[in-house]
């Protein structure tokens, strides 16, 4: 009797035997022409895949011999197929869009706004002043001489974390023309303008700032000031306008988009180099007046120059000459009588 669960393939070649499916009736093989142990041959112009069924079984050894009581089955079978004949195969490759590149140039909007100074909660640091900004219906901002004005340039409609906003040169105008004179300089090569007495002041943007691209942000202070004629020395205008050129940064692997600002003679970027600015752009802010003191009055022109202190120290010297003056003629005049006195008694 034949188990059908002892037949397999032949296998071989290091191939391990192909087990059947089915059941206890049927043996069932489904495999690959070249699969379990299969050869391929050629004989004239066919291709000849060759196999061997057989089935295994048991064998007892004795000290004298060995038997079996299964039934011992074997099957070879072959496959020739005509080598020149040509069978047409449809294939139907469905393609796909090549992907999205990683990072991809677009244009560049960039915008320079005023922070109005208002402290938040956690209170009045560089940092925390940028937490509202001036509104369009605010300007023109009016600001007194060496009031801190405060610059913000930002990135608009980018989301690329690994871009980096870098100041190239700010300058101040007294109009709105970004290439109109007299011109002052507030930023050079991403450093403050070293040349300037009331230096401009950079404030970091980092993690702690809770902007979600802080990458994306550079932050500035400068001292309200207003331009002069150089040669009559006489104010020119009360007006100032704030200009900046900006790059965006793409850093690599081996450079890097970090400014570092040293002394004067050493004025900028680290050792380390820049990466490629790839787009650049120049942008403007809104007008700043500058307000000008009202005139003292007719009180205090005449008091002018004099501190309340001074005022003070002069009035109690006088009064104390007054006393003097008031104490040596009662001395004077006590004397004066008593000599008198004297010499009526003598006589």
């Amino acid at each position: 009797m034949l188990n059908l669960d002892s037949v397999h393939l032949m296998g071989g070649g290091g191939v391990p035997p192909c087990i059947p499916g089915g059941n206890s009736a049927f043996a069932v093989y489904q495999f690959a022409v070249n699969d379990c142990g299969t050869t391929v041959q050629e004989e004239d112009d066919y291709v000849v895949y060759e196999n061997r069924m057989f089935s295994t079984y048991e064998v007892a050894h004795g000290p004298y011999g060995s038997i079996t009581r299964d039934s011992v089955f074997e099957l070879s079978f072959k496959c020739r197929y005509f080598g020149s004949e040509l069978v047409s195969l449809v294939a139907e490759v469905g393609t796909v869009p090549p992907p999205l590149p990683v990072s991809v140039l677009g244009p560049l909007n960039v915008e320079l706004r005023l922070a109005n100074g208002q402290c938040d909660a956690k209170g009045c640091s560089d940092a925390n002043v940028y937490s509202s900004f001036y509104r369009d219906a605010d300007y023109p901002v009016v600001k007194v001489l060496r009031e801190p004005l405060y610059v913000e340039v930002r990135i608009l409609e980018r989301t690329d974390p690994n871009i980096v906003l870098t100041l190239e040169h700010c300058w101040a105008t007294s109009t709105s023309r970004r290439d109109s004179m007299p011109q002052w300089s507030l930023i050079v090569d991403g450093c403050p303008y070293y040349d300037d007495r009331y230096m401009t002041t950079l404030v970091p943007v980092d993690g702690s700032s809770g902007l979600l691209y802080p990458t994306h942000y550079k932050r500035f202070i400068v001292s309200m000031f207003t331009f002069v004629d150089s040669t009559s020395l006489v104010p020119l205008r009360d007006t100032v306008f704030i200009h900046c050129s900006v790059a965006v940064c793409h850093p690599s692997s081996t450079t890097s988009c970090e400014q570092r600002c040293y002394t004067k003679q050493k004025r900028s970027i680290s050792s380390e180099g820049t990466g490629s600015p790839e787009e650049t752009a120049v942008i403007s802010s809104r007008e700043v007046i500058l307000m000008n003191p009202e005139p003292p009055t007719t009180n205090e022109r005449q008091g002018e120059g004099v501190p309340q202190s001074l005022s003070y120290g002069l009035l109690a010297g006088g009064a104390l000459v007054v006393f003097a003056v008031f104490a040596l003629a009662l001395t004077v005049a006590w004397r004066t009588r008593h000599h008198k006195d004297s010499n009526a008694c003598t006589l």
